[in-house]
């Protein structure tokens, strides 16, 4: 039956080329949102400082011209190039384009005489063990982010189609390289990971051998050497299953980004269960806390803190090291906004707004030119030793690369459109100019200190009263949220989207007030370790934590006062002038100050707390 159902699925792409899946929301127009306050400073810092501040262009195209020092060094360029690309997308500055322009450029002058773009010359490729694959990856990917969101040049195309038709060349069945013989890790995961870009390159050229290679990736080879990654899942398995010894969840999850884009052109049901399965027991056994996942402990530790290892459960074990790579976190945020796009699951928002607020911001330098390797939840919050190397004087590691294109997802997913009308996922101060049925376009204000505090006003302006829809996200934390149109209060459901159907015209109002009650969260029960001495709280979308910066106890036993769950505290002005919330918390002794997760600076050695230990009571 397999062998039948992939003769059918053959036969139909290639008699009709082009099966699309049409997602059900998609993103809005280039330039179509600004953001202030919350995540608008965070954004500018990072452009200001890291995209047009310190990274280091030249010095990156210098390893495909001059060869590379460290294997997969040559990711650094399209990991810069696809966030500067992503945040052009949403600013339209110019001196980024100009910046981005130049080192696009730069680069197509290292094309060696194959086609290739890449650090090995033409007598050792493809070069496995230095990760060549990997780095082709990230040149297709920074090259298709510039020609998809800054200029479309068919000289950037051709050179996408060179590279990509090179590998093509060297990548498939014997005689051919098998491509799970290619990488660095023990069952080269990461190789495969290129289907991603191959299927947008397909997307942009309708050319078959493009397919017929991604085909090839998913449906021959399976994803790694020894292992069916995708239909592993398929057949739910966990992540920290799947893969052998090396369940990597950077690589794993960028794998499956790949399978969402191949599936949209297959529209194969078998692979859209192959990710689904692989997005809930994701959130369900690796997500921690604050958004991210992935650790060292218990089963993976010789994989660095960087393997899928039932985070979610092992979040609160005393022994883990390293843990929440910030790779993965992103990854995992770009393949939410794909579960988002294809289903309109609000889980996958949800997901998204977790790490923003916590991991995604709790890792960024305060000075906006980084992002911390991994994270933790209690200890020295910020761990910068990791893969990387200096590059023109600059420390560069994969982590910090990575994390600009983080925030530069965010106004990618905030409000998006669909067929019946614009979807707002997250509650940020600003503006939108959204589509609505008709082709015409609507104007979206939102006023709000959010998450400050749970009060959201959002004004509609379309260019003539028009009926249309308004889906409005509820978050699954927010238990009793109050929904008001022009006073009129409408009742919701936490966890799915209040969908607001009427004759909308510029005088129209929504009021929102979601339930920003603190919230104690127990730890995880079920491991080895008395799960039920550590608990945690969270405020909305935010994650409360003690800082070692303005608090010497940040690390002592406490008992909350805590009533149905719920804890009253109260906002204060922040101690530190860098901190974005603080508040008095009530315990059984008097007040502990706490403020979000984020806004911990362990950048200067100091610690954190999030999961709190509890005052354990000694028997008589």
């Amino acid at each position: 039956m397999k062998i039948l159902r992939l003769a059918i699925v053959f036969f139909l792409t290639c008699s009709f080329g082009f099966a699309q899946v049409k997602d059900v929301f998609y993103p809005l127009a280039p330039n179509s949102i600004r953001f202030n306050g919350y995540f608008g400073n965070d954004i500018q810092n990072s452009i200001n400082h890291w995209n047009k501040g310190v990274v280091p262009y030249s010095g990156f195209v210098k390893l495909f011209r001059n060869g590379s020092k460290l294997f997969a060094q040559g990711e650094m360029w399209g990991k810069a190039v696809r966030s500067g690309c992503m945040f052009y997308r949403y600013t339209q500055d110019p001196e980024l384009k100009s910046i981005l322009k130049a080192t696009v450029y730069d680069l197509l002058t290292t094309q060696r005489s194959n086609g290739s773009i890449s650090c090995a010359d033409v007598s050792r490729q493809p070069d496995g063990p230095n990760g060549d694959l990997w780095e082709r990856k990230y040149v297709l990917l920074g090259l298709l982010e510039y020609y998809n969101n800054v200029e479309k040049d068919p000289v950037v195309l051709k050179a996408m189609c060179e590279e990509a038709d090179c590998t093509i060349s060297q990548i498939g069945p014997s005689p051919k390289v098998r491509i799970v013989d290619q990488g660095w890790s023990p069952n080269h995961i990461e190789s495969s990971t290129i289907l991603e870009p191959i299927m947008k390159l397909y997307n942009l050229t309708r050319s078959q051998r493009y397919l017929d290679f991604a085909r090839y990736i998913v449906e021959e080879e399976g994803g790694a050497k020894g292992y069916k990654i995708f239909e592993d899942a398929f057949n739910d398995k966990y992540p920290e299953q799947i893969g052998g010894s090396y369940p990597k969840a950077y690589e794993m999850t960028s794998l499956f980004e790949g399978l969402v884009e191949y599936y949209r052109v297959t529209g194969n049901e078998h692979w859209k269960k192959s990710f689904l399965n692989f997005f809930k027991n994701v959130w369900n056994r690796e997500i921690t806390i604050i958004g991210n996942g992935g650790g060292d402990q218990p089963y993976h530790p010789a994989v660095y803190g960087e393997a899928w290892d039932n985070t979610a459960l092992e979040q609160t074990n005393p022994n883990i090291q390293r843990m929440m790579e910030t790779c993965t976190g992103i990854t995992w945020l770009k393949f939410c906004s794909q579960i988002l796009r294809v289903t309109g699951d609000p889980l996958a928002i949800d997901a998204i707004e977790k790490y923003a607020y916590n991991g995604l911001l709790g890792a960024m330098k305060p000075e906006g030119d980084g992002f911390s390797y991994v994270n933790l939840l209690n200890g020295l919050k910020t761990v910068t030793t990791g893969w990387g190397a200096k590059v023109d004087s600059v420390n560069v590691t994969c982590c910090n690369l990575n994390g600009p294109m983080g925030l530069a997802y965010l106004p990618y997913v905030a409000i998006m459109n669909s067929d019946k009308g614009p979807v707002v996922n997250l509650y940020n101060a600003g503006e939108a100019t959204v589509l609505i049925p008709g082709k015409r376009s609507a104007q979206l204000k939102m006023i709000t200190d959010y998450p400050k505090s749970g009060k959201v006003i959002i004004g509609i302006k379309p260019q003539s009263p028009q009926q249309f829809s308004i889906r409005l996200r509820i978050p699954a934390w927010s238990k009793k949220t109050i929904l008001k149109v022009n006073g009129k209060i409408i009742s919701v459901v936490p966890g799915t989207y209040a969908e607001v159907n009427r004759k909308w015209s510029s005088n129209d109002k929504i009021e929102l007030m979601f339930d920003m009650r603190c919230r104690l969260i127990n730890a995880p029960h079920g491991s080895n370790r008395a799960g039920d001495h550590y608990q945690a709280l969270g405020r909305g979308p935010i994650v409360l934590a003690r800082d070692e910066n303005i608090d010497a106890d940040y690390n002592k036993p406490v008992t909350f006062k805590v009533s149905k769950g719920y804890l009253k505290i109260i906002p204060e002005q922040p101690i530190l002038k860098s901190a974005r919330m603080q508040f008095r918390v009530p315990t059984a002794t008097g007040y502990i100050h706490m403020i979000d997760y984020s806004s911990v600076n362990s950048w200067n050695g100091k610690h954190v707390c999030t999961w709190l230990p509890k005052v354990v009571r000694k028997e008589n």
